[in-house]
């Protein structure tokens, strides 16, 4: 069997704020890399063990986020966008995807370091269902017809996983401590970025432990069970973006709206509007 792991990096056990651990320039950002290259490893034995053959992980956080050099030995690292940057290479060869440390999306209460894609953004929907970088990945896939089996990240992230991919297995390795109320929308990209940096973590070491055995179990389940593993079904074609994006320096805050008739792979792989197009 095969699997393709998408990874980030905010919400690794561990990783204590944005701009210290997962930024090049930042002081603990080697160590931040070795945190989550950890959890990927722990995934990667769990998956081998429940019977996967061949697996590619994907280095899907901006700056980097994967130790090539500690990287399990029987993972393959890929880093860089083929022709299109969406869907990163999976394809109908793979059996399964998972996601490791992946943060909740913008606007999400009690989660850390919130944001999607950037910190200018309050909210991407798509057919008016809220979704943020799982969402988008998890979308390609079900297009492709792929199941995701197994997420692990930030507690926060859950009740995103559970709506658009019920049946896959999740593992929480840390639990924001801060709300969002409707006044964060009013802040600026430099404040939001600064609002959402309190958390309680699990031991790196636990975490790798309870992420293991859980990709073990969703490996299984998807051997005896895989009709287990499913999507969610509201969104159809044609499909509507629509984000709103935060005041960040010099630019007003906007909301940019455009489709796609038959394809999300096709709309994720557009151009942003730079404003509203209405």
């Amino acid at each position: 069997m095969k699997i393709l792991i998408m990874t980030d990096m905010e919400a690794a056990a561990g990783i204590l704020d944005h701009d210290n651990w997962v930024m090049r320039t930042g002081q603990f950002y080697q160590q931040g890399l070795r945190l989550l290259t950890e959890e990927i490893n722990a995934a990667v034995s769990g998956f081998i063990d429940g019977g996967f053959t061949e697996i590619h992980v994907i280095d899907g956080h901006g700056q980097g986020g994967v130790n090539p050099e500690i990287l399990h030995e029987e993972a393959q690292l890929i880093r860089g966008a083929g022709n299109k940057a969406w869907p990163w290479g999976l394809d109908s060869s793979y059996d399964a995807v998972a996601v490791v440390g992946q943060h909740a999306k913008a606007g999400t209460p009690y989660s850390h370091i919130t944001h999607t894609q950037w910190f200018n953004w309050i909210d991407m929907r798509i057919n008016d269902f809220s979704i943020g970088e799982y969402g988008q990945f998890a979308l390609c896939a079900r297009e492709i017809g792929v199941p995701c089996i197994f997420v692990s990240g930030e507690a926060a992230l859950e009740p995103e996983v559970n709506d658009l991919s019920p049946g896959a297995f999740f593992t929480a390795v840390k639990w924001g401590l801060l709300n969002d109320g409707e006044h964060l929308n009013s802040l600026d990209t430099d404040q939001y970025r600064a609002a959402k940096l309190s958390a309680r973590h699990l031991s790196p070491l636990k975490a790798r432990k309870l992420i293991n055995a859980t990709a073990l179990e969703a490996s299984k389940k998807l051997s005896s069970d895989p009709q287990s593993f499913t999507y969610i079904s509201e969104i159809t074609a044609p499909y509507n973006r629509v984000i709103d994006f935060r005041k960040n320096d010099f630019t007003p805050a906007y909301t940019a709206r455009d489709s796609n008739e038959s394809s999300f792979i096709d709309l994720m792989n557009q151009v942003i509007p730079k404003a509203d197009n209405e």
